[in-house]
């Protein structure tokens, strides 16, 4: 037995869909409009977990420009397939086309490029392998007969050709929710047990009365019964000062010994407010009269619990906090917004070095800024850096940011403006001018506009955000302090979690960079 403590993926990994295949454990979550997208991890004991990749990590697999922040992937689903020993990943790319469905041999990959599946309305598809080897498609769309009130939406089910990637025959609307006029009947899986079909979906809309609730039949196309017990699992009931709310979206999974798990999202707020995002939990599963019955006795998530699997010794993504530049290939953990690519960056300009390049394209735009982050996985933190900036013409800039979307973010920049070297504070809140605090430097002899070495610390203490910097041989100073009352969900909305990293931007086109040198980040338990 080992204990396994809740959340099991922190921060930003909302979504999570889970299959077991050759002794491990696989999970994927959604990423919206990061790139690269759906993170894949994997473990042998729900404990431990390596980030072995992400699986749409090409241009052509993840079309994403224009789109909105909360926009691009949604709710992947990933699935083992023994009869042909391949993994399929199947989502919605919201952005750009809809559903889709991609393979691969091994679960590290490389991953093929996309299948767009023809004619698959809505949104949040799975795919369930029969024990015929048949294949079935399950996913969402509004009410065919027109759609009454917002998130009056259906469950369909339809034939799937593996070999051909398209729907076959028609599609069969099974379900709508266990409770009346339930709304946003979302993320539905299928699987089979005892002669059973099961849909195991959410309903209640991603918020405080999220919920996860179960039908069954005896034929895959229905009719479906619910569980009397619907809602199987939610914390609606347990009142806002729950230390975990929005409990839903889940997949369940079983080991070869027969026990099974489940995963969902939940989130963590702090005086009632979100800046992690969705998070990834782990509860226990039994069966009791043909049903599924999560954490039985308890009835919520438990903190910390012992899980039946022999503990591995995977590395922990919460344990390994510095990101370090010395490869010919970013480090899986690193992430942009729409699009990362030779526009951004280089890691061979300067030998062990990250190179960004100040690109005329702001955090504020439906682009892809110079922008490469790690998610924020505590709710207080310290990320710390070294940049040696090169300046070409006035409003260039580089340094680190805090990004919830757009529309909120906290931006500590290094700049030129009018032959000075300064130091800014840009804060972007909803609906608001952005807010600048600037100053000039006094630097230290030798530096000149082409040659600054400084050095950057963002410490986040429950809502407050410090933002401090140094030179060489020097101790750290406060820029300045600023409350993070809006890099959550709550005020700025999206379905995203902060993210923190490095920024390099231009007001007028440049040919200015930063050589970043290493990247570390360290939770704060308080």
């Amino acid at each position: 037995m080992n204990t396994v403590k809740n959340p099991i993926l922190s921060g930003f990994h909302p979504d999570p869909s889970i299959c077991f295949a050759k002794g491990k454990f696989y999970i994927v979550t959604s990423t919206f409009s990061y790139f690269p997208g759906v993170p894949i991890y994997e473990s042998e004991d729900l404990q431990n977990f390596k980030l072995i990749g992400n699986i749409l990590d090409r241009k052509e697999q993840l079309p994403l420009m224009g789109g909105k922040y909360s926009g691009g992937i949604f709710a992947p689903t990933i699935r083992y397939n023994e009869k042909n020993d391949k993994f399929y990943m199947i989502t919605t790319n919201v952005t750009k086309d809809g559903n889709f469905v991609v393979t691969a041999d091994k679960p590290e990959g490389p991953w093929s490029n996309p299948y767009w599946i023809k004619d698959a309305e809505g949104i949040d598809p799975s795919l369930f392998f029969d024990d015929d080897g048949s294949c079935y498609y399950i996913g969402t769309r509004p009410n065919p007969e027109g759609v009454g009130y917002n998130g009056d939406w259906y469950i369909y089910i339809q034939k799937f050709d593996v070999d051909e990637m398209k729907l076959v025959g028609d599609y069969k609307i099974v379900w709508n929710g266990a409770l009346k006029n339930a709304i946003w009947p979302e993320g539905p899986h299928l699987y089979k047990k005892d002669g059973y079909y099961y849909i195991l979906h959410a309903e209640g809309g991603t918020g405080p009365n999220h919920a996860i609730s179960v039908a069954r039949s005896k034929e895959v196309f229905g009719p479906y019964e619910g569980n009397s017990n619907n809602p199987i699992f939610t914390h609606r009931h347990l009142g806002k000062d729950y230390p975990v709310q929005n409990v839903g979206h889940s997949d369940l999974v079983m080991t070869p010994e027969g026990t099974w798990y489940a995963v969902m999202l939940g989130t963590r707020p702090v005086a009632g407010y979100t800046s992690l995002g969705r998070e990834t939990f782990l509860a226990d599963v039994i069966w009791e009269d043909g049903w599924p019955v999560y954490n039985p006795g308890e009835g919520k998530l438990y903190e910390k619990h012992k899980v039946g699997l022999k503990r591995s010794s995977q590395i922990n993504l919460k344990n390994n906090n510095l990101v370090h530049f010395n490869s010919n290939t970013l480090d899986s953990r690193i992430i942009g917004i729409r699009l990362v690519d030779e526009s951004i960056y280089s890691l061979t300009a300067h030998k062990d070095y990250l190179r960004l390049y100040m690109k005329d394209m702001k955090l504020t735009q439906k682009e892809n800024p110079s922008y490469l982050a790690i998610r924020q996985l505590h709710h207080s933190f310290t990320a710390e850096t070294m940049t040696d900036i090169c300046f070409d013409r006035d409003g260039d800039g580089a340094g680190l940011a805090i990004v919830q979307s757009d529309c909120s973010n906290v931006q500590f920049l290094c700049k030129y403006e009018g032959d000075a070297i300064c130091l800014s504070m840009i804060i972007v809140r909803p609906e608001t001018e952005a807010t600048v605090k600037t100053e000039k430097l006094n630097l230290p002899q030798g530096f000149s506009k082409e040659n600054v070495r400084i050095f950057f610390k963002i410490q986040k203490i429950s809502d407050v955000i410090t933002l401090m910097y140094a030179f060489e041989n020097s101790e750290y100073s406060i820029f300045s302090e600023v409350k993070d009352d809006f890099l959550n969900t709550e005020v700025s909305g999206g379905f995203v979690g902060c993210t923190l990293g490095m920024y390099a931007v231009s007001e007028n086109g440049s040919a200015g960079y930063a050589d970043y040198s290493w990247l570390s980040y360290d939770g704060i338990e308080i």
